[in-house]
């Protein structure tokens, strides 16, 4: 089994980052170096938190080797775990090999690897992909000159605040430059600003979650946020529309003025191909004069001013279409939790759903997922099941936020999780150890990672579900990642005691430490940032606990979701009428496509026998009259067309004429009148359009 845990959890991961990349980019729409370059942030980053349990349990091995070999017990007294249930016998050692045991030399390649190429992502491509996916230039050279213009002064505080970091050491007589420390200093500066965010996140995370899967065991409280929602929603959804009303006007204009042989053309084109297809299609291409751009004196757009409005068409289409989806999403959840309100009081204990799913369920599920399970589920035991789980969480948050506080102390142990861990090691329990470090650095990568998800920077940064992210959101999440993770994971060592500077005992670090090398060269940092820091989390916990940051946010004018506020009340109402229209439009839609439906399986075999008939009937008459032309042609200075024959033409010239223009080609004056005109006075063309597209 040497290296096949290893392999496996690497295939693991892979597919993992995959699908989440697949849920919020769009493999399709999206330029494939934005798609290649987040998902190798996101699968870096995830595999060093499923790798890192295998690296602890190895470095313990290896330890239990080293004891062994030396049998005797080693000098420092301190050293508590391994080193003080060492006896001078050898053979007294219970090392056996783990089940995931990697060889020695693998972890340190494969940790320096991950490491370094994760880090020249998130300082140096990334950023650059992310000017140039959001730059609204026309050529490559274009947009490469714009990404780095953009990144300069990017670079230049990286370069600034490692130069702080060189000057500090070679200022002080005590420390001397070589290449291993000058490694060791970039490593602390990524490091240290890592770990300012990774605090600020975990604190929010760390009540958060727990109070999230409080609050969804409450469907009053969850519907009430769905209809506050709404509201937000529909004023972000109606300005995406107006924005966008805008910039096509803008284009408009601009595709007037410039015509086909102009030099600007091709940009023009480029522009017209980002915009909706309904818009291209009113638009078109100016080709309906050939005049020379050069005979009349006007005012042209330059090509700056043409980058520009590329880039707005970019931002607005994406935000628009993003807008559109999310409304759809919303309404449809909306909609379940009215019918989970409704179907709590039902006696017959079966789940029923007032419109049915558009999509096609997966026989197998609905099998087992029927209306009775589902009624149980929906009704009964999931809300129970989200507070066990709230609770359970907020066990590991109080764990998580007391060894913060405590994990710098070593004799005695108080953060829990370095107990666990080191009863785990007397009895070299491998299987124990590795699962108690990945649900200790899942916890705790959950609580950071879904607030990376969570958090919203205007509409600038933004993760949307159903493949509604842009690429700038895209890139700027995997530089999250790769810079929350490295800290991350040495704040999880450090807890657990496996970290040489943070335990100081003489004992054989893990291959992640040994790659990160030790902080002793910046004690500043080492013994005060590393140790102090992180216990503002408690602070910050404090403060999402009260919503303090919520609050403070309303009274800046961003309305957020607060139970005893009279604008929030104010939204729910304005939510729950949008909700409410939007569900009556939605039945009498149904009720007018179950009428049709009706109509057609009660006259449809009558109406096409008719059809038929009245078709051979045409037939017959076209044949005739072709018939009686040949007759009139032939006799044209006689006396054979009589008054019969004249009365046989002009009925047959009466036939009235088919209209080509008609959406459907129908015999059946009450079908047509049925489409155009559904119960209760609404038009099938009103019906089709969203009824607040002008709000």
């Amino acid at each position: 089994m040497s290296g096949a845990a290893l392999g496996l959890e690497i295939v693991f991961v892979f597919f993992l980052a995959l699908f989440l990349l697949h849920r919020y980019g769009d493999f399709k729409k999206q330029h494939r170096l934005v798609i290649v370059g987040t998902l190798l942030a996101w699968y870096l980053c995830f595999l060093i938190v499923f790798i890192l349990p295998l690296d602890v349990s190895t470095t313990i091995y290896n330890r239990c080797k080293h004891a062994a070999a030396n049998s005797s017990p080693p000098e420092n007294s301190n050293i508590t775990g391994l080193y003080a249930a060492a006896t001078p016998v050898p053979s007294q050692y219970p090392c056996f090999m783990p089940w995931s045991y990697i060889p020695d030399g693998i972890m340190p390649i494969f940790w320096r690897v991950v490491y370094w190429t994760s880090q020249f992502l998130t300082w140096i491509l990334l950023p650059f992909m992310q000017s140039y996916a959001r730059s609204g230039g026309f050529s490559i050279t274009g947009k490469i000159k714009t990404a780095l213009i953009e990144n300069a002064i990017y670079y230049g505080t990286y370069l600034l605040i490692f130069g702080a970091f060189l000057i500090y050491v070679a200022v002080n007589p005590h420390l001397h430059l070589e290449w291993n420390q000058l490694q060791t200093i970039g490593i602390a500066a990524a490091n240290t600003w890592g770990l300012f965010l990774l605090v600020l996140l975990l604190g929010y995370g760390l009540v958060e979650i727990p109070r999230s899967y409080w609050n969804g065991a409450k469907r009053g409280y969850l519907l009430m946020k769905t209809y506050f929602k709404a509201a937000k929603l529909m004023t972000e959804k109606a300005d995406a529309e107006e924005t966008l009303e805008d910039v096509m006007e803008e284009v408009r204009k601009v595709n007037e003025s410039i015509k086909y042989n102009h030099p600007l053309r091709k940009c023009v084109d480029t522009i017209l191909k980002k915009c909706p297809t309904e818009y291209q299609e009113k638009m078109g291409r100016n080709m309906d004069d050939y005049e020379d751009f050069d005979e009349k004196h006007n005012t042209y757009p330059s090509e700056k001013s043409l980058v520009k409005l590329h880039k707005q068409v970019i931002y607005s289409v994406q935000r628009h279409r993003r807008t559109q989806v999310q409304w759809r999403i919303l309404l449809e959840q909306a909609f379940y939790l009215e019918d989970v309100a409704k179907n709590e009081t039902s006696a017959t204990r079966q789940f029923v759903h007032t419109f049915q799913s558009p999509e096609p369920e997966n026989k197998f599920i609905q099998y087992f997922y029927n209306p009775t399970v589902e009624w149980y589920w929906e009704c009964l035991l999931r809300p129970w099941f989200y507070r066990i789980l709230a609770m359970v969480l907020s066990v590991f948050s109080v764990i998580v936020v007391w060894s913060e506080c405590t994990f710098f102390s070593t004799t005695p142990v108080l953060s829990l999780f370095a107990v666990f861990i080191q009863l785990a090691e007397k009895t070299y329990n491998y299987i124990y150890i590795e699962i108690a470090c990945f649900l200790s650095i899942f916890f705790l990568s959950i609580c950071v990672y879904s607030t990376v998800f969570r958090i919203r920077v205007f509409n600038y940064y933004y993760l949307a579900s159903h493949h509604q992210t842009d690429a700038y959101s895209l890139l700027f999440s995997g530089m999250l990642f790769c810079r929350l993770t490295p800290p991350l994971c040495l704040n999880f060592l450090g807890l657990t005691h496996m970290d040489s500077s943070i335990s100081h005992q003489n004992t054989q670090p893990t291959a992640y430490t040994s790659i990160m090398g030790s902080m002793k060269v910046l004690s500043f940092i080492a013994d005060g940032f590393y140790i102090y820091y992180p216990m503002l989390v408690v602070i910050l916990c404090i403060a999402t606990y009260f919503s303090l940051g919520t609050r403070c946010l309303n009274l800046l004018g961003f309305q957020q979701f607060m139970g005893d506020n009279d604008m929030t009340s104010d939204l729910v109402d304005e939510g729950k009428e949008l909700i409410r229209r939007e569900k009556r439009k939605r039945q009498r839609q149904e009720e007018g496509e179950n009428r049709r439906r009706e109509w057609k399986e009660r006259y449809g075999h009558s109406r096409e026998d008719s059809t038929r008939n009245r078709n051979v009937h045409v037939d017959s008459k076209e044949s005739s009259l072709s018939d009686l032309s040949t007759t009139r042609s032939a006799s044209k200075y006689t006396r054979a067309n009589n008054r019969t024959e004249r009365d046989r033409i002009e009925l047959l010239q009466d036939v009235e004429p088919l209209d080509f223009n008609a959406e459907t080609f129908t015999d059946d004056p009450l079908e047509s009148k049925s489409e155009r005109y559904q119960p209760g006075g609404r038009y099938l063309s009103m019906s089709q359009t969203g009824i607040f597209d002008d709000v």
